[in-house]
């Protein structure tokens, strides 16, 4: 018997334990990661930005509500929100009650497919089926039928209202004592409402800064954001592969990024042009798929400092 069914039984404990590991610890495993870029003008002061990203807020997640609240004593010179704050139609007032610290901050947010839409139940599998087969999205598949409509405009208003700037398909300025900081920014790539010919143009001149947000880094955002000479740009929608295998990594990202590139800081090059990326593996889960394993849900605190 034990040679039979000894090794199903242990595998099957193992995936139990795992299983409970991901749904019940590490989803709500909160942590921020620190991340240093180089890309000011020489002599000017670092800036240090908060980015949250893919909160996904269903009701009574109270302890990813009080998490998002603490983060406002880190005291950020301005905050980016880069989409998909919602996961549930009844959210709203908690995602706003979460981010109100937050909003007392200079910030600029896009938005992402869940903001929009509700989720809606599918087998995780998927995803892997699409990346083999090339399909993200809108942008390989067959439009969503009878999809749920999030109130969305609640959101944008709320944001508005506290000053932050709306970039979806958009340019903005933030003013931090002295310092202007010109935003571009792009709506969600994953269901094609892109516009990049609305904003193309690259950096704005008498700006010290000029950034680029979008939610999903699909790469013609990233390659028009890089060709056009923007020196950081910040992403979010990939949950850093939400579920890895340790000592690997990602296996999907739900773009056609690549997996090495599937969260944390790196480059992307277009026409000769070379920026940074800072794609956020983002605090939430799609509600139909609460876990997550090696891939802690997070915020970062961007430190930007003078170039060498």
């Amino acid at each position: 018997m034990r040679a039979r069914y000894g090794v199903p039984l242990t595998l099957t404990a193992v995936g139990a334990a795992g299983l409970a590991y991901a749904a019940g610890f590490e989803v709500r495993s909160f942590r921020l990661r620190r991340v240093t870029v180089p890309v000011l003008p020489r002599g000017m002061r670092p800036l240090r930005v908060l980015q949250v990203s893919d909160i996904h807020m269903v009701s009574g997640q109270r302890k990813k509500q009080h998490w998002l609240q603490s983060l406002a004593g880190l005291r950020p010179d301005f905050v980016i929100n880069t989409g998909d704050n919602l996961s549930d139609p009844e959210g709203v007032p908690e995602t706003l009650d979460a981010l109100g610290p937050l909003m007392e901050f200079p910030g600029a947010y896009v938005f992402g497919s869940n903001d929009y839409y509700g989720p809606k139940l599918r087998n995780p599998a998927r995803y892997l089926f699409e990346r083999v087969q090339g399909r993200h999205g809108l942008n390989g598949n067959a439009p969503v039928v009878g999809a749920v409509h999030n109130p969305w405009e609640e959101l944008r208003d709320a944001f508005d209202a506290a000053g932050w700037v709306g970039l979806s398909n958009c340019r903005g300025r933030l003013k931090l004592e002295g310092i202007e900081i010109a935003l571009t920014g792009l709506d969600d790539p994953h269901i094609k409402r892109d516009r990049y010919a609305e904003v193309a143009g690259g950096p704005e001149s008498g700006a010290d800064l000029s950034l680029a947000v979008v939610h999903a880094p699909y790469l013609r955002s990233l390659d028009a954001f890089a060709a056009d000479g923007y020196p950081l740009i910040l992403a979010g929608h990939t949950h850093g592969g939400q579920l890895c295998i340790p000592f690997y990594g990602a296996l999907v990202t739900n773009c056609d990024l690549d997996p090495d590139r599937v969260k944390g800081l790196s480059t992307h090059t277009a026409a000769g042009r070379t920026s940074f990326l800072h794609v956020s593996a983002g605090c939430g889960t799609n509600r139909y798929t609460p876990v997550r394993f090696a891939c802690p849900p997070e915020a970062t605190l961007l430190t930007l400092t003078a170039r060498p």
